[in-house]
């Protein structure tokens, strides 16, 4: 294994673990009662969970570009 390999791990894992710790908009109840209350819905994310939101973006780039890498270096 090439050193780009375990960066692929590495961030990978990193992706879901900060997947995982995000805050979801949906709720389940909205899709089995067919109501969808849009009054809490727009709000800006802020502090912790827009670290996260950005942190995943820039995650999953770079977990795009190491597996590329890596596909071009075997």
């Amino acid at each position: 294994m090439l050193w780009i390999d375990y960066l692929v791990i590495i961030t990978a894992i990193l992706l879901v673990g900060t997947v995982l710790l995000q805050h979801s908009q949906d709720d389940i109840k909205d899709a089995f009662s067919g109501e969808k209350s849009e009054l809490f819905k727009n709000r800006k994310t802020r502090g912790f969970e827009l670290f996260l939101v950005r942190t995943s973006a820039v995650l999953s780039v770079l977990l795009i570009v190491f597996v590329v890498l890596s596909n071009n270096l075997h």
